[in-house]
């Protein structure tokens, strides 16, 4: 039995993403197009690539003539969330104070947005939800 696809989205995937975002929707041809910009790429690469976003439920089709228009199915910040979530729940026990507190503690933080920080979380305890 083969096993269901990762929800994670690889490099070449996100690539892809973008370009989907920045059309709209578009080709395969069109896909790989904006995509050899950047890096030479294969129409056929580019065409199984889309069958595993769409197997992911990331991306959508419909037929046009013979060619097959795809548009994503998320938005970039819904893609982030989701990713953000399986990252949380791998690496931090599903804790988003374990991931603040090690973005904090381990990577450069820029201190006026750790103030910012402070403000949205003494607004969210105001509401209520913190």
């Amino acid at each position: 039995m083969a096993r269901p696809p990762a929800q994670s989205v690889t490099d070449a995937e996100q690539a892809i993403l973008e370009v989907l975002w920045d059309l709209g929707e578009a080709s395969v041809r069109d896909v790989a197009n904006a995509l050899a910009q950047h890096k030479p790429v294969a129409y056929t690469t580019v065409l199984t690539m889309l069958g595993i976003l769409h197997k992911k439920e990331l991306v959508a089709f419909r037929q046009e003539g013979r060619a097959f228009i795809y548009r994503p199915t998320l938005t970039k910040a819904d893609v982030r969330d989701r990713a953000l979530s399986n990252l949380m729940t791998q690496l931090f026990d599903g804790s988003p104070e374990m991931l603040a507190l090690h973005l904090i503690e381990n990577h450069d933080v820029d201190p006026g947005k750790i103030d910012a920080l402070r403000e949205k979380i003494r607004v969210a305890r105001s509401k209520g939800k913190a």
